[in-house]
């Protein structure tokens, strides 16, 4: 597929929002235990929602999976159970620290570390340090991570200005220590995904191959890649959920409305919305890293980054922020302005090397070329002095 990196910014945009908003309709559920609408939404998102989507788009899902090797399944399905756990405390962060600093301080780790470690891993730092394409990304990862350290003072800034009974007005559970060392770890965690879908690729592969041979277009390629990886998260959150559910007595309330009088249908449905809305975020960021080029991983911090932007608009839209001084209001538009160049500078990388990766295999062909008519030229030249003798 051609290169086309501001294509794939606007589809990792789409990703991000879809990303900050799945907790929304989470707090139209009523009456249910945080397991148990966490488990209903999760299934939607980590089962239902990866394999439907993947069974539509993707033609013969099954045979890609046969051809696709041993180990790239299971450390797919490894990195998802562990990056299962961080989502499960990724869910805390917020509940404690509220949208907008619960977003950043767990999406800020994330993002360096699943965005630095795959290229570490395969050896293209110091290739990319090398052309200009290659610095201009790096300087947008960077530009990225200055921007969430913003967000984050803003978030401190917050929390200090704030009294007690604002904070719990609009975060219910607010908890700055705690919700802080949960945000910590679950960004940590949560970079498995990155590795994942990296240690994936060669089901990609397969399925990017099936794709072409079959006259579709090969943006679905990384949406088999999600079943599997998707799937590892589902087995931790579940195994967790169901925990909760023993201990805290609240398994019922996934078939009776309960003493509490729960709406079940009601809170079925907005899990459900929720869940797919969460899907989304990486249905679309598979989209987008195809068409971000011989820098794919860089769509990782584009994720983040769209997230934290998205994730800080809702807060301010939902008044999280209100109470609060001009500075930390100026911190919030240094933080989102940042992030908005990062995705803009990530973007403008990989167009560079897009570039510069045709340019070259313009000239690769030529040079080709040029090899395999000189000695032709040459032939025909020695013929025709040939004939003359004669």
């Amino acid at each position: 597929m051609t290169a086309d990196p501001f294509t794939g910014v606007m589809y990792h945009w789409i990703g991000g929002l879809a990303a900050a908003s799945f907790y929304l309709p989470y707090k139209a559920v009523k009456k249910w235990s945080w397991e148990t609408y966490w488990l209903v939404g999760g299934f939607f998102s980590w089962i239902l929602g990866p394999i439907v989507f993947a069974a539509i788009l993707v033609p013969n899902l099954a045979g890609i999976f046969r051809e696709s090797p041993a180990s790239s399944l299971f450390w797919a399905y490894a990195f998802g159970v562990l990056w299962g756990i961080g989502g499960l405390t990724f869910g805390l962060s917020v509940r404690y620290l509220g949208i907008a600093l619960g977003y950043a301080v767990a999406l800020g780790m994330c993002a360096i570390f699943g965005t630095l470690i795959p290229p570490a891993f395969h050896g293209q730092i110091s290739t990319m340090a090398a052309n200009r394409g290659g610095q201009v990304t790096l300087l947008g990862i960077a530009v990225c991570v200055i921007g969430i350290v913003f967000s984050g003072l803003a978030g401190m800034s917050k929390e200090r200005e704030l009294g007690s009974r604002q904070r719990t007005a609009t975060v219910e559970e607010f908890g700055f220590v705690k919700g802080m060392l949960v945000a910590l770890f679950a960004g940590m965690a949560s970079a498995a995904m990155a590795f994942g879908l990296d240690a994936g690729s060669s089901i990609a592969k397969a399925a990017q191959q099936q794709l072409l041979s079959s006259g579709r277009s090969d943006i679905w390629q990384g949406l088999p890649v999600l079943i599997i990886v998707l799937l590892g998260g589902f087995t931790t959150n579940f195994i967790w959920c169901a925990i909760l559910n023993l201990k805290n007595g609240t398994a019922s309330q996934y078939v009776s409305n309960g003493r509490d009088n729960a709406p079940i249908a009601a809170n079925y449905f907005f899990a459900a919305l929720a869940g797919l809305t969460w899907y989304f975020q990486f249905f679309f960021y598979t989209m987008g890293t195809t068409k971000m080029g011989p820098y794919g991983f860089s769509s990782w911090t584009l994720h983040m980054a769209s997230i934290i932007i998205f994730s800080m608009l809702w807060g301010v839209a939902l008044k999280e922020w209100r109470g609060t001084s001009k500075r930390t209001h100026c911190l919030i538009a240094a933080g989102l302005l940042l992030l908005i160049a990062s995705t803009i500078i990530i973007g403008w990388g990989n167009y560079v090397k897009a570039k510069e990766a045709r340019a070259a295999s313009t000239v690769s062909l030529s040079v080709r070329a040029l090899r395999f008519t000189e000695p032709t030229e040459l032939s025909k030249s020695g013929s025709i002095q040939s004939k003359a003798k004669l």
